[in-house]
């Protein structure tokens, strides 16, 4: 991305789409959920269905020449070479929709030319919504409408490291990372999303995830709030996060951070797993 693009227009119809489609699966989440498997495992419901028909059909009316990313279509290789690309994920945190808890989110971000550029988080269960736009702010919208602008804390090293990971897929090498970091402070949730969102707001400093589960679609708004909010977005290897590839899956992994702790965390990972002396 060259320099400043206004993107109004975008954020206005993605947090619109965002908090429409969270009011839609919250009526979802009143009623009996009845949930069928991928082949890869992952859960999805009529209100994942539901919410991506949703968000899809209104981004192609809107941005007819954009490509579209979305975790419940076929990825037909379309978004390759496109400069536009929206990246949707109309339930992160699925099993904890399933389950009735509140770590999922509705997830809209867009990519200009590779980067993530714009993001938005809506959590149904709250109403709240994170939003953020590279190189101008993030913002936080309250269920009453208010809204407010997010940065994320300011510590640069341990001690006092507060970090977020994943509830149903916590690695045991989370262990070895928080003892590297002295975290004693840690918090669990379902959504890449909700998590990031921690952090934008400075709830959280770190989020950690060395697994490779987590898809473009699952890091491109986040991203995208995380940095206007003032964070870091890599692999676990310090190395910015692909969006043009064609592997879905973020391989290395992710660290998301408040920003000044970012370089501090890395060298911690690479430490901890026994990669420099």
């Amino acid at each position: 991305m060259s320099g400043p693009v206004d993107l109004l227009h975008e954020l206005d119809v993605a947090r619109r789409l965002a908090q429409e489609a969270a009011v839609l699966v919250r009526r979802f989440a009143e009623q009996p959920i009845a949930v069928k498997y991928k082949d890869g495992g992952e859960p999805v419901t009529e209100a994942d269905l539901a919410a991506n028909a949703l968000i899809v059909s209104r981004l192609a009316q809107e941005f007819p020449g954009d490509a579209i990313l979305s975790e419940e279509l076929p990825d037909d290789g379309s978004r390759q070479g496109k400069p536009r690309v929206w990246m949707v994920d109309p339930i992160d945190g699925t099993r904890d929709f399933i389950r009735g808890q509140p770590g999922y989110v509705v997830m809209i971000g867009l990519c200009l030319d590779g980067q993530p550029a714009l993001g938005v988080v809506a959590q149904p269960s709250t109403g709240v919504v994170w939003s953020g736009v590279v190189g101008q702010a993030a913002w936080r919208d309250g269920p009453d409408g208010t809204r407010v602008p997010v940065r994320t804390s300011t510590l640069a090293k341990p001690p006092g490291v507060r970090i977020v990971v994943s509830g149903s897929r916590r690695s045991s090498q989370i262990d070895a990372f928080r003892r590297a970091l002295g975290v004693t402070d840690e918090m669990n949730m379902g959504s890449v999303g909700m998590k990031v969102a921690l952090v934008c707001q400075g709830e959280r400093d770190l989020y950690l995830y060395p697994g490779e589960q987590t898809k473009l679609w699952d890091t491109c708004g986040p991203e995208a709030i995380l940095i206007a909010a003032g964070g870091r977005m890599s692999d676990i290897d310090g190395r910015p996060l692909v969006y043009t590839k064609a592997d879905l899956n973020n391989r290395s992994g992710v660290v998301a951070s408040n920003g000044p702790l970012h370089d501090h965390v890395i060298q911690a990972l690479a430490t901890a797993r026994g990669k420099n002396a």
